[in-house]
């Protein structure tokens, strides 16, 4: 896994899954794109997409604090970018 996909894994937990304050379900979607990342099995491509996917879908939801929602936003665009 490469220094970063680490530092994402890392700003996800840090910043989302051990924030108590995040809605639970916004804190499992988070720790499954986490799962995705650190998946040996995979590409990191393939890896950024799968975590892509599962943040997409929760990045607009109203119950998200607002800088939550930047953390996620974050995230998403430096996923984007691993090729």
């Amino acid at each position: 896994m490469g220094d970063r996909i680490q530092n994402l894994v890392d700003y996800l937990h840090n910043y989302v899954v051990t924030d108590t304050m995040v809605p639970r379900n916004i804190r499992k979607a988070a720790s499954d794109a986490i799962e995705q990342l650190q998946n040996k099995e995979n590409e990191d491509k393939v890896k950024a997409y799968a975590a892509i996917e599962l943040l997409d879908e929760i990045s607009n939801d109203p119950n998200m604090p607002m800088h939550t929602r930047t953390v996620i936003w974050e995230v998403l665009s430096e996923l984007e970018k691993i090729e």
